[in-house]
């Protein structure tokens, strides 16, 4: 891929891709923006051997989605919903976000359960897209979906 395609490319895909990151982040701009960047970077030194067989934006997610993992590493899996508001008040995240508490509640979601959540509900990809994104099976993802949507009921409905 020349360097021209691959800015063509970003260009068309990059509003969405930050949009990805950002719930994937629970609506922290900054980390999301920072992770964007660093996935970006990636795409770019692997792009000469990106195969136009499948969509760019599921490659570049699939890239996104294994930073945003990579970052998560470092950091506790999950965090208890009053803790997330704490964290969320105190920083710079997302204020104007219209659904805050969505975000408040991705946040209790471990990794997998939150990106399963993210790429299905937001981003409108099936589970057979999800798995070869997340490198899981179509059972797998579909135990994230179920688990992660149990979860968020939950954590919705009490905070409610």
């Amino acid at each position: 891929m020349t360097r021209e395609v691959f800015i063509t490319h970003v260009e068309r895909e990059q509003e969405a891709l930050r949009g990805f990151l950002l719930a994937l982040c629970c609506g922290k701009k900054d980390d999301a923006d920072d992770l964007a960047q660093e996935a970006l970077v990636k795409a770019y030194l692997s792009s000469a051997g990106y195969q136009d067989k499948g969509k760019f934006r599921s490659w570049l997610f699939k890239i996104a989605y294994n930073t945003f993992l990579n970052h998560r590493a470092s950091i506790r899996n999950t965090e208890n919903i009053d803790e997330a508001r704490t964290l969320v008040s105190g920083s710079a995240s997302d204020s104007g976000f219209e659904h805050q508490d969505l975000y408040l509640a991705l946040r209790t979601l471990p990794p997998k359960e939150r990106s399963a959540i993210t790429l299905f509900y937001l981003n409108g990809y099936n589970v057979k897209e999800i798995a070869k994104i997340t490198d899981t099976s179509e059972d797998a993802v579909k135990k994230q979906l179920s688990r992660g949507r149990d979860k968020l009921k939950e954590q919705l409905t009490i905070n409610q």
